[in-house]
């Protein structure tokens, strides 16, 4: 291998973990597209008065394209909260309650609450609400609640397909992306709950949100048996039933809390 090949090599394993984003782009606007299908046409009209012409899935992508600005790098602690092992719900729900930490819990009900104000000037909700929308889906990509020794799986080095990358983002992109459609064609794919599975979801309140996706990462984790371990068919077959209903919970919720706030 050339000095150069090495070097890039080199290059794309320290920068790789850094460039982590929940769902990605695709994730993002599915959850964003599904949470649009399943909201009453006056929440829509109230979210359009805040977004404009811009849509709730291609807002989910702002908090990570804002990235790049220097200026708002006290937003990267928003995308998530890690989660020692071996947890119960009533365990993880204690600590969200205390939690006074800068993460996607606390941020998420500070958001919730700012979006309330009938004050809040235009500029400012327009952010809070594209910062909600990314963080609900942040909050069900199951590694956006793993552990902290490993930076969400940052650190857990895999191959999927014979291409270097570890088990966070394999779960921010590159599962979904395998899956070869739009973000509005995996919307129509998997957007098929029952009317009863929607009116709980809708309700379920988010420390049960944090908990499962605490619950996903924990097998995630297990299903990883030896360093650099290399993944293809077989792990798309095991975990894209999880994958789509996490998507879709994500989404529903969404709406569930978009309607709460402008319905």
């Amino acid at each position: 291998m050339s000095a150069l090949k090495k070097l890039l090599v080199i290059c794309f394993f320290v920068y790789l973990p850094l460039q982590s984003m929940a769902w990605g782009m695709l994730g993002h606007r599915i959850v964003g597209e599904i949470a649009d299908r399943h909201i009453s046409a006056k929440t829509r009209k109230n979210i359009q008065k805040v977004l404009g012409n811009e849509t709730i899935a291609m807002a989910s992508n702002w908090p990570d394209f804002i990235k790049s600005d220097p200026s708002f790098n006290y937003l990267d602690t928003w995308h998530y909260i890690n989660l020692k092992e071996g947890l119960s719900f009533e365990q993880v729900e204690k600590h969200l309650h205390a939690d006074t930490a800068t993460d996607a819990f606390t941020r998420l009900n500070y958001l919730i609450a700012e979006l309330k104000k009938k004050d809040l000037a235009p500029e400012k909700k327009q952010m809070n609400l594209r910062l909600l929308i990314h963080i609900i889906g942040d909050v069900h990509q199951p590694m956006h609640v793993g552990r902290p020794e490993d930076l969400g799986g940052n650190r857990v080095r895999l191959e999927w397909f014979n291409q270097p990358t570890n088990l966070h983002r394999v779960w921010d992109s590159q599962l979904i992306e395998y899956q070869q459609l739009s973000y509005t064609e995996y919307a129509a794919a998997i957007n098929f709950a029952s009317k009863d599975q929607v009116k709980t979801w809708k309700k379920q309140l988010a420390p049960v949100w944090f908990f499962e996706s605490y619950q996903i990462a924990q097998q995630l984790y297990k299903g990883i048996t030896k360093p650099e371990e290399k993944l293809s068919y077989r792990y798309n077959f095991d975990y894209i039933d999880t994958l789509n209903q996490q998507l879709l919970k994500g989404g529903i919720r969404l709406a569930g809390v978009l309607e709460e706030i402008f319905g």
